[in-house]
């Protein structure tokens, strides 16, 4: 047997026997690389077009900022976390269709002489959060402190009444 008779490359054709399957379904290398690609795209495919890119609109990322929602017998609590925003830099709105909506922009710019540097900043985020319940409009109340805004949302009488337990039976 010669070192020849081993490579599956580069034999006769002649002598070859007809099989189901491609070249290339039989290379295990090549099935390797096919598959490390497309766990690759999975990946990646989640990060959508949040990833950061010279070219993107915004800089926060398609997430931000990142929520929290609670929904209790009595109110609906949500909580966003915008560090580095101010009170001024938020907006929260409440439509008529029950979606509440978080707004916020931040803009800033550092200019050193001395170093002929500068910078500017800026980021633009909404969030439109469906509620789902009727809500008490007069009573909802919106509170801001360390970089981290809670909305209270509470139920009204009818909404906190069509809430049925069901009991899990074995």
């Amino acid at each position: 047997m010669s070192v020849r008779d081993l490579i599956p490359w580069n034999r006769n054709e002649g002598n070859r026997v007809p099989s189901v399957f491609r070249d290339s379904e039989r290379d295990p290398f090549l099935s390797l690389h096919r598959e490390v690609n497309r766990l690759f795209d999975e990946v990646f495919r989640g990060f959508g077009s949040g990833l950061p890119s010279l070219g993107s609109v915004s800089a926060f990322g398609g997430g931000w900022p990142s929520v929290e929602i609670s929904n209790g017998e009595r109110e609906i609590k949500v909580t966003a976390e915008v560090p580095g925003l101010e009170e001024k830099d938020i907006e929260v709105l409440l439509e008529d269709d029950g979606v509440l909506t978080l707004k916020g922009e931040k803009r800033s710019e550092t200019e050193d002489k001395d170093k002929q540097f500068s910078e500017r900043y800026y980021g633009r985020f909404e969030r439109r959060i469906p509620v789902g319940y009727e809500v008490k409009e007069d009573e909802v109340d919106a509170r801001f402190k360390n970089g981290v805004l809670t909305v209270t949302l509470p139920k009204t009488e009818k909404a906190q009444s069509q809430v049925k337990r069901i009991t899990i039976k074995n």
